[in-house]
């Protein structure tokens, strides 16, 4: 096997030679792509666009060592799930309004302190989506109207327990478990960080 180049030279992004909006929702828009890429093969691809800002996921903190959680309807697989806090940003707002908005209206409480941890993608072969996760601590209680249609159950778990929710039937959303384990390790590092002064 040859030695591969670092960095990598990468290919020249495929032109694409035409576009057509195929349906769309209220939140989203299939389009297809008629692509040709550098080599001259030529594909036709449908992706999934959003409509709007993003969409933000919160690792919120109600104490150095735990984080909530809550329990919703989740549509794609007709069942409950359990996942972090998380909703479109609306137009207008910046995604720390947004992400404040969406834990006081999901969880009943507002955050003196939100800061950007990562942006995830899903499926981005087929999605434009991002999600920006953000740390929320320093937490207080305030609760806003939302448009879930129902209330949801916030539970609240141990950040370094991630293994134990990981075994349960519910927690399976992979942007949660990334941002999660994300979080945790951002947290250890500074609190090692922190150790050494």
């Amino acid at each position: 096997m040859a030695p591969t180049d670092f960095p990598p030279t990468l290919p020249t992004k495929p032109s694409i030679l035409a576009r057509r909006d195929l349906a769309a929702s209220r939140l989203f828009a299939i389009e297809e792509l008629e692509l040709r890429f550098s080599n001259g093969a030529e594909r036709t691809f449908e992706r999934l666009k959003g409509k709007g800002q993003g969409a933000v996921m919160l690792v919120a903190m109600p104490d150095p060592d735990h984080v909530l959680l809550i329990r919703e309807y989740a549509a794609g697989f007709d069942e409950y799930a359990l996942t972090l806090p998380k909703g479109l940003v609306d137009p207008g707002e910046d995604i720390v309004t947004a992400a404040n908005r969406e834990l006081m209206e999901e969880c009943g409480f507002g955050a003196n302190r939100i800061e950007p941890l990562v942006e995830l993608s899903l499926a981005p072969n087929y999605m434009n989506h991002r999600m920006h996760v953000m740390l929320a601590s320093d937490l207080y209680e305030q609760r806003l109207e939302g448009d879930e249609p129902e209330p949801l159950i916030v539970e609240t778990h141990a950040i370094d327990d991630i293994t134990s929710l990981l075994a349960r039937e519910d927690f399976h959303e992979a942007r949660a478990v990334a941002a999660l384990f994300i979080a945790r390790e951002m947290l250890r590092n500074e609190q090692q960080t922190a150790s050494w002064w």
